[in-house]
This record gives C-alpha cells, sequence and structure tokens, in this order.
C-alpha cells in the first residue's frame, strides 16, 4: 500500500501520525509494519501548474484593468454660465469613493450621482473672466485626476453663447427667429437640455414648457431675441417673460361702454366746477340793510392794513393783561404763605407760655384749646391777622 503525505513543516523533529484506517487489516498489538518513504517529483509538477492557473486567472479578470482617469472638456458657455461635461467614468474592477469638481485649484463641490451624470452646469461666475477647471476620481485602485480646462465666459455684446430651445410658435415667427439667431451668432437646439439657456415660446403649454419650467430655464417671447440683436448685446429678460405685463395701446371707447364713459367724465366735472352763489331771499337783503356795505378793493385793502394794526395792539394788550394777572397770583399765594408761617409761629408761642393743665382744670385746657383751634381756623380762612383785623395781603401791598 502507497500512503502519500504533503509535508507541512520540517524541524528538527518531524511527528506524523498514521491513520490506523490505512494498516493492513491482518495488524494487531506488536506487529511490525515497514513504511517506505520518497518524494514525488510529479505531483508537486502538477500542483504548481494548478496554482499558476488560477492566479492567471484572478489577475486576468480583476488586475488587467484600472481605472482610468477622467476626461474633461466645455460644452458651453456663457456670459455667467459654464457647461463641462466628461466621458464616462471607467472604474475597471475598483469601487468608486468620490468625483469632485475643482475650480481654479479650490474644490468646488463633488458630483452627485456620478455613474449617471456625465454633464455639470457652474452658473454665478463673472463676465468675461478666465476660469480653470479640473476633476478628481476617487476609488478603492486609488486617485487619478483629469487634464485642466480653461473657459473664458464671454462679454456682453458676445451672443455666441446663447442656446434657444423653441417652443409652440406660429410658423412665420419661427422663421424669422430662426434666421434673428442665426445673424446673432446664437443657436438653436431640439429639446430641453442642461446647455439650453433660454425657452422662446408664445404659449405656455407642451412638455418641452414643462421640463423648461422644471429646470428654471427662462421661458421669453421671441421679441428679446430681436431685442438682443438690435441692441447688439445680451438684455435682460424680465420684461420679456412669457407671463409678463406687456404695454397695451391706448384706451378706446367701445360701443357698450359710452355711456358709462360719458357719465363718468360728467361726475368728474361736475366735482371740480365751483359750487353755485347762494340765492338771498327778500329777508336776509331786509336784514343786511342794517349791515354796513361792502368795502371796495381799495378800502377793503386799507381796512385790512387797519385791522391788522389793531389785532396786534390788541395782542400787546392782551399780553400784558396776563403777565399782571400772573403777578398778581403770584403775590396772592406769596401773602397766604407769609400768613400761614404767622399763624404757626403763634400756636408755638401760646403752648410755650400756657402752663401745664392739671388733672382738675383739665376739661377747661380742653375747651379753651378747642376755641384757640376754630379761632386760628378762623382767621386762616379769612386771611387775617392777629393784630389790627386787616388782612397780610392789603399791608403787604
Amino acid at each position: 500500500m502507497l500512503v502519500s503525505l504533503t509535508v507541512g513543516k520540517v524541524d528538527a523533529g518531524v511527528t506524523i501520525e498514521f491513520p490506523s484506517i490505512l494498516l493492513p487489516p491482518d495488524i494487531a498489538s506488536g506487529s511490525i509494519v515497514d513504511i517506505n518513504v520518497s518524494r514525488n517529483k510529479n505531483s508537486e509538477a502538477a500542483a504548481e501548474r494548478s496554482f499558476r492557473e488560477l492566479q492567471d486567472s484572478i489577475l486576468s479578470c480583476f488586475g488587467a484593468a484600472e481605472p482610468s482617469a477622467p476626461v474633461l472638456r466645455c460644452r458651453n458657455a456663457t456670459q455667467t454660465s459654464v457647461v463641462l461635461e466628461w466621458d464616462p467614468i471607467q472604474l475597471a474592477t475598483a469601487d468608486l469613493l468620490s468625483l469632485a469638481l475643482y475650480r481654479n485649484g479650490q474644490k468646488a463641490g463633488n458630483i452627485p450621482k456620478p455613474l449617471a451624470m456625465h454633464t455639470t452646469k457652474i452658473s454665478g461666475l463673472a463676465v468675461d473672466t478666465e476660469y480653470t477647471f479640473h476633476l478628481v476620481l476617487r476609488t478603492t485602485a486609488g486617485t487619478s485626476a483629469s487634464q485642466r480646462v480653461t473657459v473664458r465666459t464671454h462679454k456682453m455684446t458676445d451672443l455666441s453663447g446663447i442656446t434657444i430651445t423653441t417652443g409652440i410658435l406660429p410658423a412665420a415667427v419661427r422663421e424669422g427667429l430662426a434666421a434673428a439667431v442665426e445673424r446673432v451668432g446664437a443657436k438653436i437646439v431640439d429639446g430641453v437640455r442642461i446647455d439650453t439657456t433660454h425657452f422662446v415660446t408664445t404659449e405656455g403649454r407642451g412638455l418641452q414648457w414643462e421640463k423648461a419650467n422644471e429646470l428654471n430655464i427662462p421661458i421669453v417671447r421671441p421679441e428679446w431675441v430681436e431685442a438682443c440683436e438690435r441692441n447688439g448685446r445680451i438684455l435682460g429678460v424680465t420684461k420679456f417673460y412669457l407671463d409678463a405685463l406687456r404695454v397695451g395701446p391706448p384706451f378706446e371707447e367701445r360701443p357698450g361702454t359710452a355711456g358709462t364713459t360719458s357719465s363718468a367724465a360728467a361726475a368728474a366735472a361736475a366735482a371740480a366746477a365751483p359750487p353755485p352763489p347762494q340765492k338771498v331771499s327778500p329777508q336776509d337783503e331786509a336784514g343786511s340793510s342794517s349791515h354796513p356795505p361792502e368795502p371796495t378793493p381799495e378800502n377793503g385793502s386799507r381796512q385790512k392794513a387797519e385791522g391788522t394794526a389793531e389785532s396786534d395792539a390788541s395782542s400787546d394788550d392782551d399780553d400784558e393783561e396776563e403777565e399782571e394777572e400772573k403777578e398778581e397770583q403770584k403775590a396772592k399765594s406769596g401773602g397766604q404763605d407769609e400768613q400761614k408761617m404767622l399763624a404757626d409761629e403763634r400756636d408755638e408761642k401760646q403752648l410755650v407760655a400756657r402752663p401745664k393743665p392739671t388733672v382738675e382744670d383739665g376739661e377747661e385746657d380742653n375747651e379753651t384749646d378747642e376755641d384757640n383751634n376754630k379761632a386760628a381756623s378762623e382767621d386762616e380762612k379769612g386771611g387775617k391777622s392777629p393784630g389790627d383785623g386787616a388782612s397780610f395781603q392789603d399791608v403787604a401791598l
């Protein structure tokens, strides 16, 4: 019986456990078995060939192709935007990590869904300015960058970047629009695309119109192209939007509104006309005869001047009277204050000069105090001094 064993490790001692199932059936305890050990080179060569074939198949399937660097190019440029496009990303057997766009050497952002999207639009650029763009691809097999693309935005007088998609237009308007677009150097494309700059139509309906709305593409009337051609430069689209208000013709009377217009005009004229003079009855004339006659223009001017002088004089007299009344009020208030102060001093002197009341004459003292208080209150109300009976105000004046 030939038994083949594979040596896994060679060191000072090699221990081989021989399975008993491989022994002859008549072997028992104490039997002596002879084992012949030799090297099988043919089996080794066959195993080596099988291993190499497996490695070559793995390399051909997973290691022969590498991710390719993106190829970037400019698709369209306008005064304030640039549309870039690139070839589909070739990842081979690697996994995609990210695809980033760089502008002037600085990262502008990652491209969303890079395996499905092959274009991008950069808006908000400066007019007549040069920019440099490139892509950086990161995968599990490494990082690679595209070539740098230099793009210069257009001047305001350069209309070659305008890309128009047409909607519903009359045949004559469509022909005139095509001729105008060709003269200014712009182009018309079929269908709404990422590089479409304007959607020109006269009616707001249709699939292309809906798509232009979704992509926020300006929807303008054909007059916008004609205005750009007349001015020789790109113009704003605010006044040329499809839903913008147009300047209509001057107002014209319609047959059905003639009566309304005439009645409105009559009402306005009546409101603007001065009120009619009032009629004077015979009684008013009799009553007015007692009044002086109306002054003539010359007498009226003199009377106005005299009235003005008299009013000025009367105003001065009124001012002087007001000042005198204010001074009298101040004097009265000052006299009353001084009178109150003297009354307080008198009460203090009486309290000091009066002896202390005893228990027996306590009732008489209380009556005396009440009489004194009543007298003091009457003096304060009447404004009389304790001396000669004349008011303090008269004495002061």
